[in-house]
């Protein structure tokens, strides 16, 4: 009997390793261009007040909700756009640290709606924006696999994977080139 349950285990191992990355990205896309619509319609967005006076305040006043809110908007459809088709996923990356680097200054501008005592205890706001850390890393997880990078789910074939990568790395900084 173990040994069917190790089987099972083992192919759904398998299948994570080999479907987990592709299915990380499609459901962060998704709650990308999900939450970026809902900031085309004002007043749906929970986000909304919060997203547009940090950014009010990042550009001294100059940049009103008005402009702001759909800019916000358009630029997380795009992070999304880019997670759901796979296509210019470093830009894609790029754009969507860039964009969670600013989802926590309000953790810094304004205090009063983030915590209900700083910094241990976040109020819902500030719940919302910390969650951001999943994201920010799920975002990472893809950058590591968008050259065509593979999850190893065997510890052996991983030790010999990791060999190899430190060879090409000690090669490429000796030579200036790949083998």
């Amino acid at each position: 009997m173990t040994w069917k349950i190790n089987a099972l285990e083992e192919r759904l191992i398998h299948w994570w390793a080999l479907h987990g990355i592709m299915l990380l990205r499609i459901s962060l896309g998704l709650v990308f261009f999900w939450f970026g619509v809902l900031k085309f319609f004002p007043g749906i967005s929970v986000a909304q007040n919060l997203a547009t006076h940090t950014i009010s305040v990042l550009t001294f006043g100059l940049m009103p909700p008005a402009v702001s809110l759909p800019l916000l908007a358009t630029w997380e459809c795009a992070i999304g756009l880019g997670l759901l088709t796979g296509r210019f996923l470093r830009l894609t990356l790029l754009l969507l640290l860039a964009q969670m680097a600013g989802t926590f200054l309000p953790l810094l501008f304004f205090q009063r709606e983030t915590f209900n005592v700083f910094p241990l205890v976040p109020t819902l706001e500030g719940q919302y924006i910390i969650k951001n850390l999943v994201l920010v890393s799920a975002g990472l997880v893809i950058g590591a696999a968008s050259r065509g990078g593979r999850i190893i789910y065997d510890p052996g074939a991983l030790a010999v994977a990791e060999r190899l990568q430190s060879l090409r790395g000690r090669y490429r900084r000796r030579f200036h080139r790949d083998p």
